[in-house]
């Protein structure tokens, strides 16, 4: 009788235990505007886009690929320049959306040529094996995914062209 009773405890711990695991999933994917905050090395980025007002639109279904420059990118920006940028939100909306892209385009799928950026100008891509760049920006940490979009981590500032 007690064989019977720990056989039907033990497999009864086993089906809790499986049962839990199942209920404990991985981490739900975040948005581009979540993977850009959480990422250590795109804070001044992710400032950027807070005070351009895009933080929706990285929250949106997308999907976006963000070449996000990094904080070592910005830091090579004068200090006019980044002042300038706070200063003019157009400007600055208008340099953020310029690092993004209305498509999603993983590192592999980079092909040569200009994609059009969600800016409105287009922007020059290029792979030579592992190696993608974007305009003279290299990427630096690629394919960081999220529910809606791709990042791929810049060495540089893109600075998309006058309007005339």
């Amino acid at each position: 009788m007690f064989r019977r009773y720990a056989l039907q405890s033990a497999l009864a711990l086993v089906a809790v235990t499986t049962l839990g695991a199942c209920a404990t999933n991985a981490s739900a994917p975040q948005t581009l505007a979540e993977t850009v905050a959480k990422t250590s090395s795109l804070k001044t980025f992710n400032a950027l886009v807070a005070e351009a007002g895009m933080t929706e639109t990285l929250k949106a279904a997308g999907p976006y690929t963000v070449f996000a420059p990094s904080d070592m990118a910005f830091e090579a920006v004068p200090a006019k320049t980044l002042d300038a940028l706070k200063a003019d939100k157009a400007l600055l909306k208008a340099v953020v959306s310029y690092h993004i892209v209305p498509s999603r385009m993983a590192s592999k799928d980079v092909k040569p040529g200009n994609v059009k950026t969600l800016e409105g100008a287009t922007i020059a891509l290029a792979r030579a094996g592992n190696f993608v760049t974007v305009e003279d920006a290299m990427v630096e940490q690629a394919d960081i995914a999220a529910s809606n979009g791709v990042v791929h981590v810049v060495d540089r500032v893109m600075m998309p062209p006058k309007k005339k």
